[in-house]
């Protein structure tokens, strides 16, 4: 048995079509998910009517022992040997049957939270960079964790923990009905009574309970951004008034904290003693029945037993409002992810073999989402194979927009931007990324080796490439201090390094790739000198007969561009060499008077 889907199912598609054809019907949606594994449900519940047996038949046992007991019957030796035999082969069959009911519900389930959480995953490498920008990293991480175990919480509870329910107080019901239908009438009328009266007050100290976490999570917010801020703390001599602000949050926590103690402590004692009551009252009415010969003596513990059973029951099946609603809420929350539409569009798209490097920008308008005004108006561009253009300007100016614009994150609102002719919009940009790498300002590492970080994405780099990168990259120094060398932990996010090392295993990931355009965004700013020039030979180096793009604050490191493209106001104002932007006067040499 194993995790698989089921043959025949493309799961993640199967998920996306299942939220997109019942769209506001969650409990469907929920089914859907199972197609495939109905079957291993059914089974879960054919070995859980086994493996509860005893639960429903203890009590009928009981009272016949005690019946017989009671009777002074010649069989009575006997009765209670053979019925004793019965409630320990069924105790025993408990465990393989418990097994058997885990496994089959553990698969159906699992499966569809791992096939929500690949559906997500998958999803979320489909939309677009936009969709990304504007949604909150936390928030899909929440969606992905939180709310697909949410629903699989809620699976259990409406296809298992209901349908327990239910058989608990039928089973109930049918064998006090079949026994005594004057009991079975008081239990009718007694139970709601019992249950409703203890869900009450686990609604009371469920809203205390509430107010305690939203303060602990506003506690923890809080000690996250004292801890992010204590640099500034220290460096202004505000450590006492930190303090002072903390404390009152705690006291704010206890205080909270304190409350809920003691309400909790006095509706659970209440909720106990009502239960307790009405089993007294439940106990009274079947000894008078008793008395007057209507039921057995015996009877007396197994209704007892039922009634005590009916009462939780009803009592657990009103506890789990809160849990189907807070699992129906996960399965609409996933469906904004997996229905959204704002998805980078690649299938049935020619695909680029092979990519000279040669870019036209023709009249080019970009204007972002939920925005009234352009950032690239009428922009013209050529950039021709193996040449360096590099885009100075304000910040605002649009340079960013173009990269984005070159790397297929967006696309023009009008006019054209061409990669060796063709429309970038209209081809499969998968096929066209294979030939492109990109060096943001902010280096981006993963947790994993020096090795990792520059082999990612790309299998089978022998021992030789991967010794040249390192070396174009000005990386061999530091990788000779390293105790472990290129296999070194660089930590989350490459916390163990320097700026300036993060930078050059980024050009790394670029070299290797042997790429035919380069996006460079500002990949040598907030860096110092030194760092700045080992980083600017690691980049002429990568940069050597390859198209690229760079955006640079410090013009010195520009001077060796083929071309240098002035933005302003949405459009190219100026353009040329180092040489003949200075010659001309006019922004760029402004720009650079500066600087200098």
């Amino acid at each position: 048995m194993n995790l698989h889907a089921p043959k025949g199912i493309d799961v993640e598609n199967w998920f996306i079509e299942c939220y997109r054809k019942h769209k506001g019907h969650p409990m469907k949606i929920l089914l859907g998910l199972y197609k495939g594994n109905y079957n291993k449900f059914f089974l879960a519940v054919v070995f859980f009517l086994i493996k509860h047996c005893p639960v429903w038949v203890l009590p009928i046992i009981t009272a016949n022992i005690i019946n017989d007991v009671t009777s002074g019957a010649p069989e009575t030796y006997r009765n209670i040997i053979i019925q004793a035999i019965i409630m320990v082969g069924l105790i025993a069959l408990n465990i393989p049957t418990n097994y058997m009911y885990t496994r089959y519900k553990s698969l159906a389930t699992r499966y569809a939270e791992t096939g929500l959480r690949k559906a997500l995953v998958r999803k979320l490498q489909q939309l677009s960079i936009s969709y990304h920008k504007e949604t909150q990293s936390g928030r899909l991480q929440s969606k992905i964790m939180r709310d697909v175990e949410a629903v699989e919480t809620l699976s259990t509870q409406m296809f298992l923990s209901i349908l327990n329910i239910a058989l608990n107080i039928i089973i109930a019901l049918s064998v006090t009905v079949t026994k005594s239908g004057v009991v079975f009438v008081f239990f009718l009328l007694t139970t709601p009574i019992a249950a409703f009266t203890m869900v009450f007050f686990r609604g009371i100290m469920k809203r205390r309970n509430s107010e305690f976490r939203k303060e602990m999570e506003e506690t923890s917010a809080r000690v996250m951004e004292m801890v992010e801020l204590i640099p500034v703390t220290r460096a202004h001599a505000l450590e006492e008034e930190e303090v002072e602000k903390m404390s009152g949050q705690l006291f704010n926590v206890a205080e909270k904290g304190y409350k809920l103690d003691v309400i909790q402590s006095l509706f659970g004692s209440v909720g106990w003693a009502i239960f307790q009551v009405f089993q007294v009252i439940c106990l009274a009415f079947t000894g008078c029945l008793a008395l007057k010969g209507n039921v057995l003596p015996g009877d007396i513990t197994l209704y007892q037993s039922y009634f005590a059973t009916i009462v939780a029951q009803v009592s657990s099946l009103m506890s789990l409002i809160p849990t189907i609603a807070k699992g129906v809420e996960s399965v609409n929350s996933i469906g904004e992810v997996l229905l959204e539409e704002d998805v980078e569009h690649n299938d049935g798209k020619p695909e680029l073999l092979d990519v000279h490097g040669t870019f036209d920008f023709e009249n080019v308008k970009f204007r972002y989402n939920n925005t009234e005004n352009d950032v690239l108006t009428d922009l013209n561009l050529h950039v021709k194979q193996g040449e360096t253009i590099a885009l100075v300007g304000e910040s605002g100016a649009g340079k960013s927009t173009i990269l984005n614009l070159v790397i297929g994150f967006n696309f023009a609102t009008d006019g054209t931007v061409k990669v060796d002719g063709q429309d970038i919009s209209k081809i499969d940009l998968r096929s066209y990324r294979k030939h492109l790498a990109v060096v943001p300002q902010t280096s981006i590492l993963f947790s994993g080796t020096i090795r990792d970080n520059i082999t990612y994405g790309i299998d089978d780099v022998d021992e030789k490439t991967l010794q040249e990168v390192v070396k174009a990259a000005n990386l061999t120094d530091l990788i000779d201090s390293l105790p472990d060398g290129i296999d070194t932990v660089v930590g989350e996010h490459g916390g163990k390094l320097s700026g300036g090392q993060r930078q050059r295993i980024s050009i790394a990931r670029a070299l290797i790739r042997n790429p035919k355009v380069i996006v460079l965004d500002e990949a040598t700013s907030a860096l110092d000198s030194i760092s700045e020039q080992l980083i600017q030979e690691a980049l002429n180096n990568l940069t050597k007969n390859r198209t690229t793009f760079i955006v640079a604050h410090r013009l010195s490191t520009i001077r060796d561009a083929d071309k240098i493209a002035v933005i302003g106001e949405g459009h190219c104002i100026e353009y040329g060499t180092f040489e003949e932007l200075m010659a001309l006067k006019g922004e760029f040499y402004q720009m650079k008077s500066i600087q200098s």
